[in-house]
């Protein structure tokens, strides 16, 4: 053996990157919280918090950060269009295209010089780059996905990784469906900023307060959520935060001052935390950070003008578990507002719903779940990815699958981890080059076949990783496992 798959060196501490993409605020945000999730942890002696695009070309990062924002406003329906085109798993295969591959060099040398023994990524750009890092062996660290909205999106599932955070225990299970080993997957919530460690300041004697937000950038929806609150007739008080948007909060000031103190109007600020505990209804957009952070301080939701895909699936999630209702027409907001306030107990069983919902410990359990997993990756074929995107197109779960193409699993016996997912017709050709005495396989470094060298090398690189040879137990995708109680 050449080197244990003990990993890399961690005898000084661990070596944490978190790579990020800044299309909107949320990525970089739950990037925040697994930073500051990391300065709890005496086994971390180094962070580095590294957004891709800020390193990428001008051009790279208008087109994904900021066109991506005019589509939403000008072309709502084209969102949509690609958030569902994209969303299958595996629906796009292959190595990095050439044009993301260039401006992904400086991120590459970004991850050389710090030389990251675990590396999180909230974002797929970046996942989809670590995955090829790793079967071209230039990485040697564990590898997280985490998603930072309710809804698994395949896009986010690249071909190799270590573990992958899901928002959810139905996105866990849709991905164990599909075939993805559960070893590899936990639905740890989305990772937000710890909360303020002081008691909620509701009271019960007062009016409600609302908190309308904007967003980060001032989105001017808001606006007219304020003037629908004009029009309610129940008591509350309102604060409005407006984000950056300077202009937004002058509009604001100018249509409320007509009600006195009723309104609070601000613009970006750094407390919002203690907002979110002092309000008593939330009024804005279901991103997956601003949901979270809510839940997270049992504030219910009022969601308005959610953009195509993500959000509207956040806000399904949210309104299933009682804890939102939706706002489809601007007219009806004040209207909305007033059924929550007006029927007896209904805003605190929404409240005692996003309590449930919550779920503020995400970030360190993210960093508990990859550094205490295992130390070899996840690869899953590309005949095995095909296998996965046909299932779920076709709305098949793993088990339904036979023949040829149906999925197995390699698991290292010595961790107890799945090391690949491959397809059965695979299996034959590894059975016929790795097979010992005891019908047991055990991989080894050289033996490629001739056919498709270049992929069954990179395979063999990643899961051996420093190692001559793996042993290695074939098992067949069973079904589902039930979902533990939370």
């Amino acid at each position: 053996m050449r080197r244990t798959s003990a990993g890399p060196d961690t005898a000084g501490g661990e070596r944490v990157l978190i790579l990020s993409a800044g299309v909107g605020s949320g990525h970089n945000s739950a990037a925040a919280a697994v930073q500051q999730a990391c300065a709890a942890r005496a086994d971390i002696a180094e962070v580095q918090v590294l957004d891709v695009l800020q390193v990428s070309s001008v051009l790279y990062r208008a087109l994904l950060g900021k066109g991506y924002f005019v589509l939403v406003k000008d072309l709502p329906w084209l969102v949509e269009w690609g958030y569902d085109t994209s969303n299958p798993p595996f629906r796009r295969r292959g190595p990095v295209d050439p044009w993301t591959r260039v401006n992904a060099v400086p991120v590459i040398g970004a991850i050389k010089r710090f030389q990251p023994t675990a590396i999180v990524c909230t974002h797929f750009l970046p996942a989809q780059l670590l995955a090829s890092l790793l079967l071209r062996g230039v990485i040697d660290a564990r590898t997280a996905v985490v998603m930072t909205d309710y809804d698994f999106q395949g896009l986010s599932l690249p071909g190799a990784f270590h573990s992958l955070f899901v928002a959810r225990e139905e996105g866990r299970v849709e991905l164990m469906a599909l075939g993805l080993p559960p070893d590899r997957v936990a639905a740890t919530g989305i990772p937000i900023a710890a909360q303020p460690n002081i008691a909620p300041a509701r009271d019960a004697s007062k009016p409600p307060m609302l908190l309308i937000s904007a967003g980060a950038s001032g989105g001017d929806y808001a606006l007219s959520v304020v003037r629908q609150t004009m029009h309610m007739r129940s008591a509350f008080t309102a604060t409005i935060v407006c984000g950056h948007n300077d202009a937004l909060r002058r509009r604001i000031e100018q249509l409320a001052t007509p009600a006195g103190d009723r309104y609070s109007v601000l613009g970006f600020t750094a407390d919002m935390p203690q907002l979110l505990r002092r309000a008593d209804l939330f009024i804005g957009k279901p991103g997956g950070l601003s949901a979270s952070e809510c839940m997270a301080a049992g504030l219910p939701m009022v969601l308005v003008h959610p953009i195509p895909g993500q959000e509207v699936r956040n806000g399904d999630y949210l309104m299933e578990q009682g804890a939102a209702v939706r706002c489809n027409t601007a007219s009806t907001i004040g209207w909305k507002i007033d059924e929550v306030l007006r029927e007896p107990g209904r805003l605190q069983r929404m409240q005692a719903a996003a309590w449930r919902t919550g779920r503020p410990d995400a970030a360190a359990d993210v960093l508990t779940g990859l550094l205490g997993g295992p130390s070899r990756p996840l690869v899953v074929t590309r005949a095995a990815q095909r296998t996965i995107l046909a299932a779920s197109e076709q709305r098949f779960v793993a088990t339904d699958l036979t023949g040829p193409s149906s999925l197995v699993r390699l698991i290292d016996p010595a961790a107890g981890s799945t090391v690949a997912l491959l397809q059965a017709e695979e299996l034959k050709d590894m059975q016929k080059r790795y097979a010992n005495p005891d019908g047991g396989l055990v991989l080894r470094r050289g033996s490629a076949p001739l056919v498709h060298r270049w992929e069954a090398r990179r395979l063999l690189r990643a899961m051996l990783r420093g190692d001559d040879a793996l042993p290695v137990r074939v098992e067949g995708v069973s079904a589902p496992l039930p979902v533990p109680p939370r």
